[in-house]
Order: C-alpha cells, then sequence, then structure tokens
C-alpha cells in the first residue's frame, strides 16, 4: 500500500519505490551463488571428433584453383590445365583410365584468395557430370 503525505488541503500517495526489500532479496542471492559456486565440479564436455575413412583412395584426381580461378587436374604428377566447361569431362576421363575407377576420389584444393562462387562451380559440375567422391583440401595455418 502507498505511503500517504498529508500536505495542505488533501491526501497524495507518494509514488516513491522503497529498494530496501529489493536490496534484502539481491544481497541474500549473492551469498547463495557465493556459497555454492565452489560446489559446483566443472564438468567434462564430449567433443565430436573427426572420421577417417576406411581406406585411402586408390587413385586421388586433384582440381586445383588458382588465384586467377582457372583450372588445372593433377593426376599421378602430371598435370593438364583445363576450363570450367571441361572439367567434368576431364575427370571422368582420368576416371576411366585410372585403375580403380570405382575408388577414384576427386579433391578441389583453392588458393586461399581465390571467390568461394568458383569452387563450388566446380563442384556443381562434379555433380552433375555424377562424380561420387568429392572432397575439399583444408590445410591448418601454423
Amino acid at each position: 500500500m502507498p505511503a500517504v503525505s498529508s500536505r495542505g488541503r488533501g491526501r497524495r500517495s507518494m509514488n516513491e519505490i522503497n529498494m530496501v526489500p529489493f536490496i534484502d532479496v539481491m544481497l541474500v542471492l549473492l551469498i547463495i551463488f557465493m556459497v555454492t559456486a565452489p560446489m559446483i565440479t566443472p564438468s567434462v564436455v564430449n567433443v565430436p571428433s573427426t572420421g577417417k575413412a576406411n581406406k585411402r583412395p586408390d587413385q586421388v584426381i586433384e582440381i586445383i584453383v588458382d588465384k586467377d580461378e582457372s583450372l588445372r587436374i593433377k593426376t599421378d604428377g602430371s598435370t593438364a590445365s583445363t576450363s570450367l566447361r571441361e572439367v567434368a569431362n576431364a575427370v571422368r576421363r582420368a576416371l576411366a583410365s585410372g585403375p580403380m575407377g570405382a575408388d577414384s576420389a576427386v579433391v578441389i584444393t583453392a588458393d586461399r584468395g581465390v571467390r568461394y562462387e568458383s569452387v563450388v562451380k566446380v563442384m556443381d559440375r562434379l555433380q552433375h557430370a555424377g562424380v561420387q567422391r568429392v572432397g575439399l583440401s583444408v590445410q591448418l595455418a601454423n
């Protein structure tokens, strides 16, 4: 119930908030947290790990996207330049000429300055060509 003061002619209510109960509650909560904080033991968080392939593919075909967005295909040490239109055909030829066509993987390696859109276009061409195993080469910075 608001406090009432009498001044002059009529009675007016005082529009002030009593802060004492609020401060009391905050001090009690502070004491509770200070007492319980040392009792809480840090828990162990299970972070997911990366999966490993069962076996390394027999043949790895590497598509290299250079800074100027030109494409090169590297298979067994030999490198050949290609265009975005011909990348799917070049990969199909490399898969067909490889020792184990079904167990071959295609890895896309791109320079750091290359736009992401260029890498996605290469991946899209390979997907439309029916290439099953496509991966991205990731190098960790030291």
